[in-house]
């Protein structure tokens, strides 16, 4: 490894979209897969912690900074082959989407302007405005830790849900180095419409499709209405875009939370509700974190809620990681007192938990 890719008290704040954080003892930046698994084997090796950094926008990290070594995954490739498409884990994924957009091929159109590096995608199964990159994702090439083997793991055996997977479940298991996913060819028209907020921007009905260039070029302006593009000038961007999961509730749990809702709003407020499997419903987190009272721009210190977006919490410019979690601890308490809901933090938390 050469000398260049290391750097020792290195800043990882930068290298965050929460620009927040305290320095790691040492990070290696790694732009092969063979730097990759280099990196993570000295690591175990020398039972030294190990903190994977991709493109930084789903990462919480503590004030104290990290005591071990950060290595961020900085490798390249971008290889289509007809509708396949594999793409390094160091590859930016809104970059990755224009690209396959451009290209003509559908089933990520929809993803697009989500900051973050390609290899985090299946760690989430990051997923927006009606589609998740499990619907096209069809392997994964990774390095796994338990073996000191690299594996290629199919859709399946990634253990894809809601905003989770088998990578997610065992955090320190599986570094990914590849994502390979089986696109669409739909002369030039998107996969069909399944979120009706994009639908109805576009003026047709959900289940129709519309040209790929046209799909992306709506979710962008959608998402950035929303503060949820990432823009350096636009400290509505300086997060980790949404902070909370939707909540999915048993029968049980619905009926108990609808019932809260009626005590508080009145006999005709009706929250969000999504089918979500096995008598499971999915509501909202922007709609609980509103009606608990924790509105757009809510706060009066450095970190606040976004001006744009109910759910993203955002550092104004001079936040801690403390600051931000405070805010993040007042509105998920806020809305349990309210609504008898607990709200789970999506970003990685490092170093700090909430």
């Amino acid at each position: 490894m050469q000398e260049r890719h290391v750097a020792d008290n290195a800043p990882l704040a930068p290298l965050t979209t929460f620009r927040l954080g305290g320095p790691a003892t040492r990070l290696v930046t790694a732009t092969t897969d063979d730097e990759v698994i280099a990196a993570v084997r000295e690591a175990d090796e020398a039972g030294t912690p190990l903190l994977i950094i991709g493109g930084g926008s789903n990462l919480v990290i503590g004030d104290k900074g990290f005591d071990g070594t950060a290595l961020r995954i900085a490798t390249r490739g971008f290889a289509l082959d007809g509708t396949t498409l594999e793409l390094a884990a160091g590859e930016n994924w809104s970059d990755a989407v224009a690209r396959t957009v451009e290209a003509g091929l559908a089933g990520v159109e929809c993803l697009a302007g989500i900051p973050g590096s390609a290899g985090a995608t299946p760690i989430q199964n990051v997923g927006a405005y009606g589609q998740d990159v499990s619907e096209t994702l069809t392997e994964v090439v990774a390095y796994d830790r338990s073996t000191g083997e690299t594996v290629t793991l199919s859709s399946q055996e990634c253990g894809f849900s809601y905003r989770h997977s088998r990578f997610k479940q065992h955090p320190d298991r599986f570094v990914v180095l590849r994502v390979r996913f089986a696109l669409e060819d739909a002369d030039g028209l998107s996969a069909p419409l399944r979120y009706e907020q994009t639908a109805r921007a576009l003026g047709v009905a959900t289940g129709e499709r519309v040209p790929l260039t046209v799909a992306r070029k709506t979710v962008l302006a959608l998402r950035a209405g929303k503060g949820m593009v990432l823009d350096p000038e636009d400290h509505d961007t300086w997060s980790a875009g949404s902070f909370f999961t939707n909540p999915v509730l048993t029968e049980a749990e619905h009926a108990e939370f609808v019932r809260r809702v009626h005590d508080r709003l009145g006999p005709d407020a009706a929250p969000p509700a999504f089918p979500d499997g096995d008598g499971r419903v999915k509501t909202s987190a922007a709609w609980l974190i509103d009606r608990a009272g924790f509105t757009k721009g809510y706060g009066s210190g450095p970190a606040r809620i976004s001006t744009k977006h109910t759910l993203a919490l955002t550092n104004r410019g001079q936040a801690t990681t403390e600051d931000l979690l405070a805010l993040a601890r007042e509105v998920r308490d806020g809305v349990r007192d309210a609504f008898g809901v607990t709200l789970v933090n999506e970003p990685v938390t490092v170093g700090v938990s909430l």
